[in-house]
């Protein structure tokens, strides 16, 4: 057994039966990011490898369903969209004690603090076009064209979500935090409707993404929650970044954009509408006031599992407590929104 966990004997078996030209010897080693489905790099003598695989340990009904993570990769790769070569899928839970697949390594590195001091200015406005138009030309694929048609379940997507997350919310509850108990009333009861059908990835942000080292988009990671539904889903999570606040994560609240060379919400909003066809409006606090429920939702089942021992993040404790700052500024927008 390996020190990530895994009998590394049956994996090396299983990859040189069903990964094309993989090759032994090869190390194993966690990525330390990834708080559902635990992410290893694998370097072989044939190369350089991902595999993402279910966590260990009780889990919640739909959750972590890597499976769906492939039959995604395997629709969206062969449309040039940028997402890593999907290679083989283990369905088998006995070969190292979870499903899980391999896919090529992406070339370049995620980003995780929104100011992207990396780079000088002129870069960094390309690499947010680049986000942007990414999210947008994800929308405009049509559905039925990728074989998805089947992705995700029929009626209004906020509606099924709302739903969704206050089921998560209730299995893994630990606390009453009034806040979340607000918004589980108030955002059934304030649905906006839906602008178009759309594959909508769920978890679109700045450190899901992977640039090189000139800032070229490479790929998209980590579609666990990736289904069929409302575009603006997707982009009103991503815009929430330039109203949180900066503090050296993905949050831009209070940074100087124009000397950065970042755009502003207004010029991404206007880019997005133009590119995607879908009229943003002028609704996003109520949008983000179910992003950041339905966030509050996951870190909540992150803190479940930190509790139960099979928490995924050398970080899991310090995002576990974030869980009432998330509900009460979720709230905070709500109130706007009303």
């Amino acid at each position: 057994m390996s020190e990530a966990g895994l009998d590394e004997k049956a994996l090396g078996a299983w990859l040189e039966a069903n990964v094309e030209g993989f090759a032994s010897p090869f190390e194993l080693k966690k990525f330390p990011s990834g708080q559902s489905n635990p992410t290893y790099k694998v370097s072989a003598a044939s190369g350089e490898y991902v595999i993402r695989r279910k966590p260990f340990g009780p889990l919640l009904p739909s959750a972590h369903a890597v499976d769906r993570e492939y039959r995604l990769l395997s629709a969206l790769h062969p449309l040039q969209f940028p997402v890593p070569e999907p290679l083989a899928l283990c369905s088998d839970p006995e070969v190292i004690g979870a499903i899980f697949y391999v896919m090529e390594l992406a070339r370049g590195r995620p980003y995780a603090n929104g100011a992207l001091p990396e780079f000088d200015s002129p870069t960094r406005g390309h690499m947010y076009e680049q986000l942007i138009d990414t999210l947008a030309d994800l929308h405009v694929i049509d559905p039925a064209a990728a074989e998805l048609e089947d992705f995700g379940k029929p009626g209004n997507y906020f509606e099924r979500q709302v739903m969704r997350w206050t089921r998560q919310y209730r299995d893994s509850q630990t606390d009453y935090i009034p806040e979340m108990e607000r918004l589980i009333s108030f955002l059934p009861e304030t649905l906006p409707e839906q602008s178009r059908t759309s594959i909508v990835h769920g978890d679109y942000r700045i450190d899901n993404v992977v640039f090189d080292g000139d800032g070229t988009l490479t790929a998209v990671l980590d579609w666990e929650l990736a289904t069929l539904g409302d575009p603006v889903a997707d982009f009103s999570y991503l815009a929430m970044q330039w109203v949180m606040p900066a503090d050296g994560g993905a949050g831009l609240g209070g940074l100087d954009l124009a000397a950065l060379g970042i755009p502003s919400l207004e010029a991404i909003v206007e880019r997005y509408s133009e590119r995607s066809g879908v009229p943003v409006g002028a609704r996003l606090d109520w949008y983000f006031a179910y992003n950041l429920f339905r966030l509050a939702g996951i870190v909540q089942g992150i803190k479940k599992r930190l509790i139960d021992g099979t928490a995924s993040h050398s970080n899991a404790a310090e995002i576990a407590a974030k869980v009432p700052s998330l509900a009460r500024a979720a709230w905070g927008f709500a109130q706007s929104a009303s």
